[in-house]
């Protein structure tokens, strides 16, 4: 066992990778010697393997982790959890968006006894004003329908003890959002700031898109409130419909046949669709997860590891 471990999931950052090591490396030297970088080349398409192989020969210490496909962000930082000996661990990204300088003051506060330390945005001036806001509303929006809160502007780097870390590796669920089982296991925590920095080199492969079905897996997996809304809703528009077929009723009897409006027919056939496949889509949203789970496939494959 090391005392620090660093898991670092990669796609197509070779050109980021010396910035990367040279900044990252001398914060973890200021803690500890003992220390592992557990990079996972999750399926690049430029030379990020190639780089990572001449840099584990300068240094054993950086390990590389060679998936054989593109898995994906989520995936690929669990099969480098999964590989971790550290006393620690620290997920990070490799644009350098989170600062390794903050590592020393995470780990003094882990060694006071805390066993999550978050790194939370004070600032995100580097992302677009429309990003900020719907991070805000997706954070907010999943905190009140979820028992498990995700903290606010903080995504997967922190710090988190072993033993949090065994708890992690449990979960075997195939649609994951790390943030979520982050946050599910529990254990005393505190919470660092900074400042998010610009991308050190490259473009994100993250578009608004992404976002939007990231957003969705964090929202099914970790409550069902939105089966129960279309249930509750449901109730109220049939007791809606019952006082609505009393009054046609009680008209009928007071003032005769009376015919009805095309226009009024029209939006309650429209409503009434459109609610019935708005709840089947969310039906089916928890139903393709539940397929993917019976499947049980395993949750990446390795093609090489270099340790």
């Amino acid at each position: 066992m090391v005392e620090i471990s660093i898991v670092i999931p990669m796609y197509n950052e070779a050109e980021g990778l010396e910035k990367l090591f040279s900044r990252l490396k001398p914060c973890l030297e200021k803690v500890t010697t003992d220390y592992e970088i557990i990079c996972v080349n999750d399926g690049s398409r430029d030379d990020t393997l190639e780089r990572l192989k001449a840099y584990h020969k300068q240094d054993p210490r950086i390990k590389i982790i060679h998936l054989a496909r593109n898995f994906g962000k989520e995936i690929g930082l669990t099969s480098g959890i999964d590989y971790t000996i550290g006393k620690c661990v620290i997920p990070l990204d490799a644009d350098l968006q989170d600062p390794p300088e903050i590592i020393p003051e995470l780990v003094a506060k882990w060694k006071e006894g805390y066993k999550v330390v978050l790194a939370t945005r004070r600032k995100r001036e580097s992302d677009s004003w429309f990003k900020r806001k719907t991070a805000e509303w997706f954070y907010r929006f999943m905190n009140s329908l979820s028992t498990v809160k995700v903290p606010h502007n903080t995504g997967d780097f922190r710090l988190m003890d072993r033993i949090v870390i065994e708890a992690v590796k449990k979960v075997p669920e195939r649609t994951r959002f790390m943030k979520g089982i982050f946050a599910w296991a529990g254990f005393s925590t505190t919470t660092v700031y900074f400042d998010r920095e610009a991308r050190a080199a490259g473009n994100t492969s993250w578009n608004y898109w992404k976002l939007w079905k990231f957003a969705l897996d964090g929202i099914f997996s970790f409550t069902t409130v939105p089966l129960h809304i279309w249930t509750y809703l449901g109730a109220c528009i049939s007791l809606l419909s019952f006082i609505w077929a009393i009054v046609i009723i009680a008209r009928t009897f007071l003032f005769g046949i009376v015919t009805p409006g095309y226009p009024s027919l029209m939006v309650t056939v429209l409503f009434m669709g459109g609610v019935q496949l708005l709840s089947i889509g969310i039906i089916g949203e928890y139903v393709g997860r539940i397929y993917t789970e019976t499947k049980q496939r395993p949750l990446y494959v390795v093609e090489e590891t270099i340790f």
